[in-house]
C-alpha cells in the first residue's frame, strides 16, 4: 500500500489483494510515531491501556474519557496509520443512546478514525446504529477481555461446537452478524486457527486475529508483548520481537550507576560559561 494513508476503504481492497493488514496497540506520541514511520497499518488505542500501561488485572476500569485522552495523544503521533479507539466496557452496552454518543466523543473529542467493540448477535443492532451514522465500526468476537467474568478468565473460546455464547458455530454467528451491521473488519481473538479460517473465508470483510492462527487477514498485538516489555507475562500466541525489559533495565543502571561515580553528566553535557565584554 506504500507510504499513502490509509483509510477505511483500502482495507477491504488488502483483503482481495491477499494484502496481510499490520496492527499494534499504542497509547502514546512517542510510541505511534515510531510505529506510523516503520509502516504500521493500523493503530488501535486499546482498553488494554489498562493493564498495559496502569497495570490492572482487568480492562473493565477504563473509561471513555482516558481512551480520548491517549487517542488525542496517538493521533497527533501518525501520519499514515488508520487509528481505531476502543470503546470501554459499559460505554455502548447499556443503550444505543450510550453507544451512539461515545462513539461520536471518540471520533469527535478524540480524533479517531474508527471504533472498536466487543460482541456478537447481541450487539449486533448497536453497530448497526453506530454505523448508520458513518462512523467505521470494528467489531470483536472469540475471547473478549471485557467479558472475562462470564468466560471464567482469558479462556480460549470456540473450541467446543454449538450455539451457546463462546462456542464455534455461535462464533461464526456472531462474525456474520457483524458483518451483516455494517462492520468494516473484526478483530478474532483467541480461537482456534480452523474456525479463525474458516470465519475469514466467509466473511467479505477483514478479519485481524489475536491468538487465532495465521490465516485471518491480519494480525494485531499489544506493543507490550510485541516489545518484550512485560518481566515475565508471555501469552502462548505472543512473539516477542524485542525484549526491551532488558535492554532499558541495562540503560537505567548504566544511569544509576554514572550519576552515583560522577561521570555524567561529563563535559560534553554542559553548557558554556558565559564570556565576558
Amino acid at each position: 500500500m506504500g507510504q499513502e494513508k490509509v483509510r477505511v476503504p483500502d482495507l477491504a481492497r488488502m483483503k482481495a489483494q491477499q494484502h496481510r493488514i499490520t496492527m499494534l496497540t499504542a497509547y502514546d506520541y512517542a510510541f505511534a510515531r515510531i510505529f506510523d514511520h516503520a509502516g504500521i497499518d493500523l493503530i488501535l488505542v486499546g482498553d488494554s491501556l489498562a493493564t498495559a500501561v496502569r497495570g490492572e488485572d482487568t480492562t473493565l476500569a477504563v473509561t471513555v474519557d482516558e481512551v480520548i485522552y491517549h487517542t488525542r495523544a496517538v493521533v497527533r503521533g501518525r501520519t499514515r496509520a488508520l487509528v481505531v479507539a476502543d470503546m470501554p466496557f459499559l460505554s455502548y452496552q447499556v443503550c444505543a443512546e450510550d453507544a451512539l454518543r461515545n462513539a461520536g466523543k471518540l471520533i469527535k473529542e478524540g480524533c479517531a478514525e474508527a471504533v472498536k467493540l466487543e460482541g456478537g448477535v447481541a450487539l449486533a443492532e448497536t453497530v448497526r446504529r453506530i454505523a448508520a451514522i458513518d462512523i467505521p465500526v470494528m467489531g470483536h468476537i472469540g475471547l473478549t477481555p471485557q467479558s472475562v467474568h462470564r468466560m471464567g478468565g482469558h479462556r480460549v473460546q470456540g473450541r467446543k461446537t454449538g450455539h451457546r455464547a463462546g462456542c464455534r458455530e455461535r462464533l461464526i454467528e456472531d462474525a456474520l452478524a457483524i458483518e451483516a451491521a455494517g462492520a468494516f473488519a473484526i478483530v478474532i481473538e483467541g480461537v482456534p486457527p480452523s474456525l479463525a479460517r474458516e470465519i475469514t473465508q466467509r466473511l467479505s470483510i477483514p478479519t485481524i486475529g489475536i491468538g487465532a492462527g495465521p490465516d485471518c487477514d491480519g494480525q494485531v498485538l499489544v506493543m507490550h508483548d510485541m516489545l518484550g516489555l512485560s518481566e515475565s507475562f508471555r501469552p502462548r500466541f505472543v512473539k516477542p520481537f524485542a525484549n526491551l525489559w532488558r535492554e532499558v533495565s541495562a540503560a537505567t543502571e548504566a544511569y544509576i550507576r554514572e550519576v552515583r561515580e560522577g561521570v555524567f553528566p561529563g563535559p560534553d553535557h554542559c553548557y558554556a560559561e558565559a564570556r565576558g565584554n
